[in-house]
C-alpha cells in the first residue's frame, strides 16, 4: 500500500475510533482523502437513533447541530493530534459540518504543507473503512 493510501486508511480508522468515543457509536462508513495540504474525511451514518428522532423537527435539527459542534470542539485537539501523528504534518486549522438530513458528516484538516507533493496520485478507487 502506498503512503497516500496508508494515510487515508489510518485517518479514516482514527476518526471512527474518536467518534465512537464521542457518541457511543462510530459512523457506518468513513472515507479519507489527501488533497494538496488538506485531509478530507467523509463520514456516513453518524447520527444515533436519538439524534435521528431530534432531526425530524426544525428545533431538533438546530439543537443537534449545536450539540455536535460543542462535542466536536471538545474532541478537536484529539482529532488534530491523530492527523498530525498519521501525516507527520502540523494541522493549522480544521472544519466540520454534519447533515441532519442524511447523517453524513465531513471533517477537513488544513495542514502546514502540501502532502500531495510527497506522494503518488490517488488510485481510481477509494478504500472505505
Amino acid at each position: 500500500m502506498d503512503r497516500r493510501r496508508q494515510i487515508e486508511v489510518d485517518v479514516a480508522g482514527a476518526m471512527v475510533r474518536i467518534l465512537k468515543e464521542m457518541t457511543g457509536r462510530g459512523p457506518t462508513e468513513a472515507v479519507a482523502h489527501v488533497f494538496q495540504d488538506m485531509v478530507i474525511v467523509r463520514l456516513k451514518g453518524t447520527l444515533t437513533r436519538e439524534e435521528q428522532f431530534l432531526a425530524r423537527e426544525l428545533e431538533g435539527r438546530r439543537l443537534l447541530k449545536q450539540v455536535r459542534a460543542y462535542l466536536r470542539e471538545q474532541f478537536s485537539l484529539q482529532m488534530q493530534q491523530s492527523i498530525e501523528n498519521i501525516t507527520g504534518a502540523r494541522v493549522t486549522s480544521s472544519h466540520h459540518d454534519i447533515s441532519t438530513r442524511t447523517g453524513e458528516a465531513i471533517e477537513v484538516f488544513i495542514l502546514d504543507r502540501v502532502l500531495a507533493e510527497e506522494m503518488p496520485p490517488p488510485a481510481a478507487d477509494s478504500e472505505k473503512f
